[in-house]
């Protein structure tokens, strides 16, 4: 092992362990992802857990209703809506409750705040979803939660030293379009000597999330460097990013210098241009819904 990655190992498992009080799932959700991945649990074990928690019973009505999931009238019953969602989608909607209570902290500066990262990558998680949906993958739920923790680990270097983040932000330069003129991992690396990458994979192992999110949090600036056998879901989300970072008046995009999509990334997806297209727009007609969803 060398020496640069003995730094970058000790940054990071410094870094969660000293916000490992912040970093922590609660115990419902725990619950909840333990539950679904029983194959013995059924709908209404997952109602009884649920009822318990009536912020997350709440959330979860909010979000069957949404119009993003487009469903017939209106649901009232959590039972009626984990059948309807299914336990996979209850399960990511429980952890994007306890996400966004990380993604909290003001404005860090002029450039930078956890409500835009927050609403990013809702719109990554619509995005990555729309990108499955289209090439009937049947991995949606895996994507949209995907794409929510893509850029889990900027809010890691946030609880760990606001000070350093606010080094690599101001350090980045963006023009008046939010554009950043130097790349965000190269300024982490400088800084933290551990870029958000290397922060999201410890977060998802201290998790225990599946190795498909650790390679999400942990590439999705680079996913062609992943296994061939593991390349998909990465280059849902590096696309997905690109995308949400193309839309709206002053997008989220300080780790996105560049918004072009590598056309391997595009081979590797088997995607054509006019499938990116229709992705484009149908994440246009959804993105006011996907930031009612879960703002």
């Amino acid at each position: 092992m060398s020496t640069s990655t003995e730094q970058r190992e000790q940054v990071v498992t410094t870094a969660i362990s000293e916000i490992s009080h912040i970093a922590t799932l609660p115990e419902v959700t725990l619950k909840i992802i333990n539950m679904v991945e029983d194959p013995k649990s059924t709908a209404s074990d997952l109602h009884k857990v649920i009822e318990g928690d009536p912020a997350l019973s709440s959330r979860i009505l909010k979000v069957v209703n949404s119009s993003f999931y487009g469903l017939p009238g209106q649901i009232a019953s959590i039972n009626r809506a984990i059948v309807l969602l299914g336990l996979n989608a209850v399960k990511n909607i429980a952890i994007a409750a306890s996400l966004s209570k990380l993604f909290r902290g003001g404005d860090l500066t002029t450039s930078f705040s956890a409500k835009s990262l927050w609403d990013h990558s809702n719109s990554c998680a619509a995005a990555s979803k729309i990108i499955t949906d289209i090439l009937k993958m049947g991995i949606a739920d895996e994507a949209f939660l995907a794409g929510l923790m893509h850029d889990i680990g900027i809010m890691i270097e946030m609880q760990f030293d606001r000070q350093k983040l606010i080094q690599v932000v101001e350090s980045l330069g963006v023009n008046k379009e939010g554009v950043p003129l130097m790349d965000m991992l190269d300024a982490e690396a400088t800084v933290f000597e551990a870029t958000h990458q290397d922060f999201g994979i410890a977060l998802c192992k201290k998790w225990k999330f599946p190795r498909c999110l650790e390679l999400v949090t942990g590439h999705h600036h680079n996913p062609l460097a992943v296994d061939p056998d593991s390349r998909t879901l990465p280059c849902v989300v590096y696309l997905a990013d690109r995308i949400v970072g193309e839309t709206g008046e002053k997008p989220y995009r300080l780790d996105l210098p560049s918004l072009d999509i590598d056309q391997d990334v595009l081979d590797q997806l088997k995607l054509t241009e006019e499938q990116v297209n229709t992705i484009r727009e149908r994440f246009a007609d959804s993105a006011e819904d996907v930031k009612a969803m879960l703002g």
